[in-house]
């Protein structure tokens, strides 16, 4: 089996999805999908990142609240330091400021850290992943 033409979608909780949604549609770009209102007590809007291929789906719920960890993250390949410049500076003209994630792997790579409302790590990386096929073997990859 192949997942060339798979969806993808990641869903998390969210505390306030009004405060996390403006985050991420209004300060990073994603755009909305879908959203909805007390679908069996649960709210929540589906964001698309980069095309409907790939969705981030953020949920609320009164009995379901999100707990991060250090190692939860988006991580965003924009490919250069000028698109992470660029989308760095839209991010903290919405208010948001940098952090240095605990993981020094970001720092060697240069990339810009933001946590958003509910405690989530945003990543953006100037690296990009280049993948090739070697003889016979499976794809390799790496950034």
């Amino acid at each position: 089996m192949t997942f060339n033409s798979a969806q993808l979608r990641i869903a998390r909780p969210t505390r306030n999805l009004r405060e996390t949604r403006s985050f991420y549609e209004e300060a990073v770009g994603f755009s909305v999908l879908a959203e909805w209102e007390d679908h069996e007590g649960y709210d929540g809007a589906v964001l698309s990142i980069g095309g409907p291929q790939r969705q981030l789906e953020l949920l609320q719920h009164a009995t379901v609240k999100p707990t991060p960890t250090p190692e939860d993250q988006i991580v965003l390949y924009l490919g250069s330091i000028e698109a992470v410049a660029d989308l760095a500076e839209r991010i903290s003209s919405y208010g948001f400021v940098p952090s240095v994630s605990p993981n020094p792997y970001w720092a060697r790579d240069e990339a810009v850290c933001f946590v958003d409302p509910d405690g989530y790590w945003l990543i953006l990386s100037p690296s990009s992943w280049v993948c090739v096929v070697v003889l016979d073997r499976p794809l390799k990859c790496m950034s």
